[in-house]
């Protein structure tokens, strides 16, 4: 797990005001949680983009306001529909001694066999998986290691991931991750 930080000002503008700090390149945002009362703060439009592009919603980010910080996971980003452009941003301020839950990308790495000889294709099962961990524990990625995938119909199930310790997996257990597919070409010989 990575942590970021970032610096914001407190913010006095509430409401449909909040348009005239947008045109202004100012992204309004609040920080909130089960311990924290809300917190108005706003950031130039540029700090958080790059911030939100870096750490997403599963990396620690620290925001000091006012002199404080406040150790918080991105939780709902508003955009424009059209432009994309980020609108507001809501940071839930996480309980070190609390579990949270977060979803966390699937990322598959390494090479299997039996799909670079082009015998089978991978097909793709779940791409992001839902865990329950302390803060300390946080994970930002899962790897899945796709190399035992050697013959056609082997796959990788939620049950066979390697999670740190301290991670529940939240998934069904049969969920399917990835598998090795046999390809058209080898399905209509078969057929003939």
């Amino acid at each position: 797990m990575s942590e970021f930080q970032i610096t914001a000002q407190e913010r006095t503008v509430i409401g449909k005001k909040v348009s005239k700090l947008r045109n202004d390149a100012i992204v309004p945002a609040t920080i909130y949680g089960p311990k924290t009362p809300p917190v108005n703060i706003q950031f130039g439009y540029r700090e958080i983009q790059r911030l939100l592009m870096t750490a997403g919603s599963t990396n620690i980010i620290n925001i000091t306001v006012g002199g404080e910080t406040h150790r918080v996971l991105a939780r709902n980003v508003q955009r424009d529909i059209i432009r994309g452009d980020i609108l507001h941003a809501d940071f839930f301020a996480v309980n070190e001694d609390n579990k949270i839950r977060v979803e966390v990308p699937v990322v598959l790495v390494g090479e299997s066999p039996i799909v670079a000889s082009r015998k089978a294709i991978l097909m793709n099962g779940a791409t992001s998986i839902r865990i329950e961990v302390l803060p300390r524990d946080l994970v930002n990625k899962i790897e899945v290691d796709i190399s035992s995938l050697i013959a056609i119909g082997s796959a990788i199930y939620v049950r066979d991931l390697v999670v740190g310790s301290g991670v529940a997996v939240l998934n069904d257990p049969d969920e399917m991750i990835a598998r090795a597919l046999q390809t058209g070409a080898q399905r209509s010989a078969a057929t003939e």
